[in-house]
């Protein structure tokens, strides 16, 4: 399978580590300045190396496109790799509309082909354990509180690196912790409100924000998410009947004690089970986990926490 990557940031780089030992043939990779795109391809080993997308889709080599390119740039992008006959797996956010996702959603059943969505926390050791035990039913989940935040005051990158674009906290870290803890439940719409803080004067986007969401199974789900805060977190607590589970991606644990520990694992080994997913269905002809019609209820959650935001600010 001949693969086109777009973007040469962090995450790609990660999915190259996850690759690695896959049966795929590297074929081009595309980003945004001539040298950094070269530099990567040697690096890796892909065969072209663009800055011009319809280089990439006009190939008739290339069977699927992993699109790492910044946010505002999935949904666009993705239309376009579709229509060329090739399927995509799109790191997160898909989209920043639920419009969009719709239209992708349709796009990908009328060309046959696979759209994945790299929600990659549906893979990691402790969520999937969690989730073990509410489809088994050993926890019956009253409330999710979920955490999701560390220092992003300046435009860069969780390495440290300067970016040219400016990320979205809603869009895609709130992506990850609205998905996981819907994926977690099983639940597939539920009545949302939020709040947002002001954007910041710096970079022009809010910093803090909480969305709340009630599921037709009375389920309360809260998520707190900040870029301002200088101590890290990302985890889930889950709150049932029968008792408490604490996650983060790789450890779970209980009052009863440690129920899984996975910490020595590198996030590479969730991202490796997600691409390997995805090639998967590419081969088997049928339709990844993580399509766009699952990460459906986590869109309109955003975009509903979106209209809040948007309508509030009308307001002012």
């Amino acid at each position: 399978m001949n693969l086109a990557l777009l973007g040469y940031g962090s995450i790609a780089r990660s999915h190259m580590k996850a690759l690695a030992d896959e049966d795929v043939r590297l074929r081009t990779v595309m980003g945004r300045l001539a040298e950094p795109t070269a530099a990567f391809a040697a690096e890796y080993g892909f065969e072209r190396h663009t800055i011009d997308l319809d280089e990439v889709i006009d190939d008739p080599a290339v069977d699927a496109v992993l699109i790492t390119s910044p946010t505002d740039l999935h949904a666009s992008q993705a239309e376009q790799v579709l229509r060329a006959g090739k399927h995509a797996l799109v790191e997160i956010p898909l989209a920043t509309s639920l419009a969009e996702v719709d239209r992708l959603a349709h796009l990908a059943r009328e060309q046959k082909r696979c759209l994945m969505v790299c929600h990659t926390q549906r893979f990691q050791p402790a969520i999937v354990e969690a989730r073990r035990w509410i489809v088994d039913g050993r926890l019956h989940v009253h409330h999710v509180l979920a955490r999701f935040g560390f220092l992003r005051r300046e435009n860069v990158n969780w390495l440290g690196r300067r970016r040219s674009w400016t990320d979205n906290l809603l869009w895609h870290h709130g992506c990850h912790a609205v998905d996981t803890s819907l994926w977690l439940l099983g639940a597939t719409e539920a009545v949302v409100t939020s709040q947002t803080a002001a954007p910041s004067p710096h970079l022009d986007i809010p910093l803090d924000l909480d969305v709340l969401l009630r599921t037709p199974s009375d389920q309360l789900i809260s998520v707190n998410m900040s870029y301002n805060t200088m101590l890290k977190f990302n985890d889930y607590l889950l709150i049932g009947e029968e008792t408490t589970l604490l996650a983060t991606l790789q450890r779970l644990e209980s009052p009863d004690g440690v129920v899984l520990d996975k910490t020595g694992d590198t996030d590479s080994g969730a991202i490796r089970a997600q691409d390997r997913e995805f090639l998967a269905a590419i081969r088997e002809e049928r339709e990844p986990s993580v399509n766009a019609a699952s990460v459906r209820p986590t869109m309109a959650a955003l975009q509903a926490a979106q209209d809040q935001y948007d309508n509030a600010n009308s307001l002012c």
